[in-house]
């Protein structure tokens, strides 16, 4: 505010640009070097506007800066009415409804104006601050709308075959009679951008030489660039018709956007102010954003792509959309109706918990020291259908046929956190909502607020009416106890727009569910946890949404005459308190190389294979059993299922280590029970039948026998709880069902001979591609540019060239073509070699590395196929691998009798390779 005062009173820069006041001519060109840099810096980038920009951190009061300078200029100009530098009149531009309703506090009538109730004016001086004009409008307000309905064929009846296109939009002078009808009459008027950044003028991305946009870059580009034109053409058409003294823009991250022709991130040069986040940390004006710096998931995080750099090291729930992205849905909520918001991957459930085992600390915390209201837990997704996902997770559901009354026709998923819960413990909903879900389809879909909720918030609605009544000029309306003529959309809004605020409808408001509603004007200051579940491009998005929570909730100094420190909890979002920009240099395209069956000079080393997509197993009615084995043993370790402990830091202050152990509460008698239901309707239940209940005791004694004998091992503070997340459930039971399905085979290595062939009949089949069931190695041919290669033996391998992944793989290529009873083999990159499998709630495909054709002893007429895979690291997504081979695809394949003899084996040490393949030959020949 002194900055922008000092521009006017000292150096005489507004209005725009100009050298006016009452100085001399001697101290006016003492300041020539500022204005001619802005002249120059707004004549390049914004040649019909000048503007000023000032750069304040999120949370440290943009819009009492903006009320602060309302005021000054208002009661100069009501002091001095011919001074050009001052007014009454004042346009703010918001980039959104949501910050255009929370930026009402700028209105003089309004009940909680700051002017008033921030003491921004001695109260001799509030009759003159009353005489301001503010209009407040979002940018799309600038948008010239139709005069004249017509349809496509009236408008081209009307255009006729040569003539021009009707023009029906209202005129520029309609437009701003519309937006600002109050202000065209005063001779100037201050112009005040919020959240500036997003008014520029694009260029073409040459003139800056800005690298080109990515596919998935170009929609968001082209949406900002398409919103920066309507907002700064809306300011340039109010210049053009009534006097602009200047343009103040306002933003804690003024910088070029993506897609704008300047390279992104680039500073707006009219910036005159630059008030930081680390000096607002440091003021302690704002809260310490704490974010990870560390966890006991081994190995990943490091990031490559910034090794060498002191903050290389990324922990997983830095950047958690990373590690979750391909498994998430990536369109809107109807496009992905059918999802169960039950089945999220392990690594969002981790972050879930573990933020949550803090928040509950905090609500404790909160809830003991007598505070009004809940602290605020908020998620910020990619699109509606995650929104929707984590919400119904978080909050609970109704499956298909339920009323929400408790009254039967269906379940109710109660939610997953019991402080955030929208139903009882009876299954009814909630008058009230703990947990709120704001976004576009929600706000149009109409069933956000139960029928209830109008009555058990009477007097909210009737405070909200009132004061909406008051800032719009309106008498009283009837039905106020119901809130008349207040829509369901308007009262969500307002919910959201009064999270943390006792006595307004959103008081009550403990978690938010978000897509991107909450990025900018969002005022709550009872936010103290943030989880980002979304791509997080650069770090002015990370600014943003990290800023959501920066707002204090106290300002009162302590008994040292201090702020006491404040702290936001933050997983998901990749901030970096000193993040610069990289720059990846080009690399030259490397050379290639066709890889091809060599024909017809080795058509007698062709290998012909079977290619499954799916299997058929026959089980039990009425007896099950299951036989354990060393791939039976489920290991949860944060790699497998997210950190355990992620340490939070700020740039300064107290960490804080967020961990699971309010997990340990969960009976073993729970996790038993909901394993044994997960086993009956995920391994058992046949497609359109219900599951096999009446296997339920059996299936329990094997669940518990798979518990007690050790088989579940938790490593690095994980918990037994975590085996329900549904991925790792699945995992489980796979895991079981593998055992059974062994037993039952009476063979469970899958071998040669009989293997596959079940004890009492029973028999487990592949299902094989009804239009292509046979693949061979004749139909290989691709182009590569993979220098780790082999060149093969023109004896053994009917490909010219083995295209290998890693080192262990060429290894075992020497290995082959050097054995005698080798005859023939093959690496399966472009072969087709498939094997579905599951991991983790999702349907997968397994390439196996290697088919090797072995002469066992029973002659060329009847080789053995060996499926071989060379794996240096045995994960648990390696274990599915080999479970799935040996228990279903070699069994099912063999028992199809018309691909031969198939085997399955694992190389794991690459020192061992030779000896190790030359023991697994001997095996099969039964030496």
């Amino acid at each position: 505010a002194e900055t922008v005062i000092w521009l006017t009173e000292v150096a005489g820069i507004l209005p725009e640009g100009s050298s006016g006041g009452r100085r001399g001519r001697g101290r006016r060109r003492e300041y020539d070097g500022i204005r001619n840099h802005l002249m120059r810096c707004n004549g390049d980038a914004n040649p019909d506007l000048f503007r000023i920009g000032l750069k304040l951190a999120t949370g440290a009061g943009k819009t009492t800066v903006m009320a602060m300078l309302i005021a000054w200029q208002t009661v100069n100009a009501v002091r001095y009415p011919t001074r050009r530098g001052f007014t009454k009149g004042f346009l703010v531009v918001t980039p959104g409804i949501t910050i255009r309703d929370r930026l009402r506090v700028l209105l003089p009538n309004d009940p909680e104006n700051y002017y008033a109730h921030r003491d921004l004016a001695p109260k001799e001086l509030l009759g003159a601050v009353r005489q301001a004009r503010v209009v407040i409008t979002n940018y799309h307000a600038f948008r010239r709308r139709e005069q004249e309905a017509m349809t496509a064929g009236t408008r081209r009846l009307v255009q006729g075959r040569t003539g021009p296109a009707p023009d029906t939009l209202e005129s520029e002078g309609q437009m701003l009679r519309r937006v600002m009808p109050e202000l065209l009459r005063l001779p100037r008027i201050l112009a005040l951008n919020d959240e500036g950044h997003h008014c520029y003028r694009e260029r073409a991305a040459e003139a800056a030489g800005e690298r080109a946009l990515e596919e998935e870059e170009r929609p968001e580009a082209e949406q900002n660039n398409a919103a920066a034109r309507l907002w700064i053409s809306g300011l340039e058409a109010v210049r053009r018709t009534t006097g602009v003294i200047g343009t103040i823009d306002l933003s804690a991250t003024p910088f070029f956007l993506r897609g704008s022709g300047y390279p992104e991130g680039t500073l707006f040069p009219w910036t005159v102010c630059d008030f930081s986040l680390m000096d607002a940390i440091e003021s302690g004006i704002v809260k310490i954003p704490r974010v990870p710096v560390s966890d006991n998931a081994p190995g990943g995080g490091i990031d490559s792509a910034a090794a060498g750099s002191p903050s290389f090291y990324n922990p997983t729930f830095r950047n958690l959309w990373g590690n979750i992205r391909d498994v998430m849905p990536r369109a809107g909520r109807r496009v992905s109706r059918d999802l169960d918001a039950r089945n999220l991957p392990s690594e969002l459930l981790s972050a879930l918990d573990a933020l949550y085992g803090h928040y509950e600390k905090t609500f404790e915390l909160w809830d003991d020291a007598g505070l009004e209201g809940p602290p605020v837990f908020i998620v910020v997704c990619s699109n509606t259908a995650v929104s929707k996902l984590i919400y119904d997770y978080i909050a609970g559901f109704e499956t298909a046929g339920g009323d929400g009354g408790g009254g039967g026709g269906g379940d109710t998923f109660l939610g997953r956190f019991e402080l955030f819960r929208n139903y009882d413990d009876n299954g009814r909903r909630r008058a009230l909502p703990r947990t709120l879900l704001i976004d576009s389809e929600q706000l149009e879909s109409g069933d956000a607020l139960s029928a209830d909720f109008r009555a058990a918030a009477a007097d909210a609605i009737e405070r909200f009416r009132r004061e909406r009544a008051q800032r719009n000029g309106e008498g009283a309306c009837d039905g106020a106890a119901g809130g008349g003529g207040i829509s369901d959309p308007d009262l969500l809004r307002e919910v959201m727009n009064t999270v943390g605020k006792p006595g307004r409808l959103g008081a009550g408001i403990r978690c938010v569910v978000s897509v991107s509603m909450l990025t900018e004007g969002w005022d709550a200051n009872t936010v103290t946890h943030i989880l980002g579940v979304r791509a997080f491009g650069t770090q002015l998005l990370c600014e943003q949404v990290v800023g959501r929570a920066l707002r204090r909730q106290s300002y009162d100094l302590n008994e040292e005459g201090r702020l006491a420190a404040e702290y936001a909890d933050v997983l998901g979002v990749p901030f970096d308190f000193t993040a610069a920009p990289v720059v990846a240099p080009p690399s030259p395209p490397a050379p290639t190389v066709r890889v091809y069956a060599v024909r017809p000079e080795r058509d007698h080393l062709e290998i012909v294979f079977p290619r499954v997509t799916g299997y058929r197993v026959e089980l039990p009615d009425d007896r099950i059993r299951a036989r354990f084995g060393p791939d039976s043993a489920l290991e949860l370790s944060p790699e497998l299922v997210g950190p355990s402990v992620t340490n939070n830091q700020g740039i300064i202050g107290q960490g804080v280590d967020l961990t699971l152990e309010y997990l340990g509460s969960v009976r073993r008698q729970t996790i038993i029970y909901e394993l044994t239901r997960h086993l009956l309707e995920r391994g058992f239940r046949e497609p359109g039948a219900p599951p096999p209940m009446h296997l339920f005791p059996q299936a329990r004694v094997i669940v518990a026998r798979w518990l007690d004998e050790g088989y579940l091992r938790c490593i690095g503070g994980t918990e037994p709880a975590q085996a329900l997340y549904p991925a790792i459930a699945d995992l489980v039971v796979e895991r079981i069902r593998a055992a059974i399905v062994d037993e039952m085979r009476g063979d469970g290595d899958g071998g040669g001979g009989d293997a596959g062939r079940p004890a009492g009949g029973r028999r487990i089949k592949a299902v094989v591609d009804p239009y292509t069931p046979t693949g061979s190695t004749r139909y290989v041919n691709f182009v590569t540019a993979s220098r780790n290669r082999w060149q093969t033996d023109a004896r053994k391998c009917h490909i010219n060239w083995a295209v290998c992944d890693q080192g262990w793989e060429a290894e075992f290529c020497r290995v082959v073509e050097q054995h005698p009873r080798v005859v023939a083999y093959v690496k399966n990159r472009g072969l087709g070699l498939e094997a579905p499998y599951r991991m983790q709630s999702s349907s997968r495909i397994y390439l196996p590395d290697f088919i090797v054709r072995i002469d066992d002893g029973r002659g060329p007429a009847d080789l053995l196929n060996l499926v071989a895979e060379v794996k240096g690291y045995r994960g648990e997504d390696a274990v599915a691998k080999a479970m799935t081979m040996r228990s279903y695809w070699v069994p099912g394949v063999n028992n199809l009798g018309a691909y031969g003899r198939w085997a399955f084996h694992e190389f794991t040490s690459v020192y061992e390779m030779a000896a190790e393949f030359e023991e697994v030959v001997r095996g099969y020949m039964g030496v």
